[in-house]
């Protein structure tokens, strides 16, 4: 009997999408790939620099990697899973999003209050963008107009105008706000706030919060799929669940120990969690809301970004 649920765990998870996770694993200072279809890694990246944030990009071409310790951004080539150049971008990089026509990456710089810019075609930092204190989680927005950060010791998110390079408005949230996330219509933005242990949902276009959704404690980053919110809730060691009409409360689910980066598979069925101190990927199922399967990583998987790459 066992063996035919591990079956039907294993045929479960190989029923989504075609997928892979770039997992930044911070103390073993490596980048591991993933493969969601088989649960098994298929390759570990030295990285160096106790490397944090991920963004992979929309082509699925190319991982960035920020490494807070070594001042650098790593450029991985996805499919051939090598370095394949180091971008000098001075400070301490965290949080990292690439636009979505793949050309400009943004870099926040947690000690200068300010969102690096990087050429993806020269692979060289272009400009600076002055944003709140302690910059953490990046996002842009669909049409790749416009550039969010969430500045963690300003309690407020910057908007930047992607073609100007200046920021616009500052939209005051919750205390601490870490994750950023926008959703596919590019009309909201969901913040998850590490001192007051909530969500701040953002209007865009009005460029104010909207609502406030209680989660676990010191949430981290937020997903977005089946008309419903998931964070990661470090100190909780769960992912609480919220309706986005409503923005009610659902359900939190137990994952493993210090949960942080969260991501969505593109067929929105699979919710992917990288914790920090139990070194796996918890693996949700979106619609029925529970656990159905781990994968060991590294030491210190953190995730933070967008770190899923689509393979077909």
């Amino acid at each position: 009997m066992r063996v035919l649920v591990l079956a039907a765990l294993a045929a479960s998870i190989a029923q989504a999408s075609a997928e892979e996770a770039f997992v930044t694993n911070q103390l073993s200072d490596d980048l591991m790939v993933v493969d969601l279809a088989t649960s098994r890694s298929v390759a570990t990246i030295p990285i160096g620099g106790k490397p944090a944030g991920v963004a992979v990009s929309a082509d699925g071409r190319f991982a960035y990697v920020t490494s807070p310790d070594a001042k650098a951004v790593t450029v991985v080539d996805a499919a051939a899973r090598q370095v394949t150049g180091r971008i000098e971008v001075g400070g301490g990089p965290l949080g990292i999003a690439v636009a979505p026509d793949g050309r400009t990456v943004y870099v926040a710089d947690w000690y200068a209050a300010a969102v690096r810019v990087i050429d993806a075609a020269s692979r060289s930092v272009t400009a600076s963008i002055a944003v709140g204190a302690s910059p953490s989680g990046l996002a842009v927005t669909p049409d790749g107009k416009l550039l969010l950060s969430a500045d963690r010791d300003d309690d407020s998110v910057s908007v930047v105008d992607a073609a100007t390079r200046q920021r616009k408005a500052v939209i005051k949230v919750g205390t601490r706000p870490f994750g950023v996330t926008i959703d596919a219509e590019g009309k909201r933005a969901y913040t998850a706030n590490v001192g007051s242990d909530d969500v701040s949902v953002i209007d865009i276009a009005e460029t104010r919060e909207v609502g406030r959704v209680p989660v676990g404690m010191r949430p981290y980053a937020v997903a977005l799929t089946q008309g419903r919110g998931f964070v990661t809730d470090q100190y909780g060691g769960t992912v609480s669940v919220f309706e986005l009409t409503s923005l009610k409360p659902v359900k939190r689910i137990n994952v493993g120990d210090y949960p942080e980066g969260i991501n969505a598979t593109a067929d929105g069925k699979r919710i992917i969690v990288a914790c920090w101190e139990s070194n796996t990927l918890s693996i949700i199922d979106a619609v029925e809301l529970k656990v159905i399967g781990e994968i060991k990583t590294g030491d210190g998987p953190r995730a933070f970004g967008a770190f899923l790459r689509r393979t077909e």
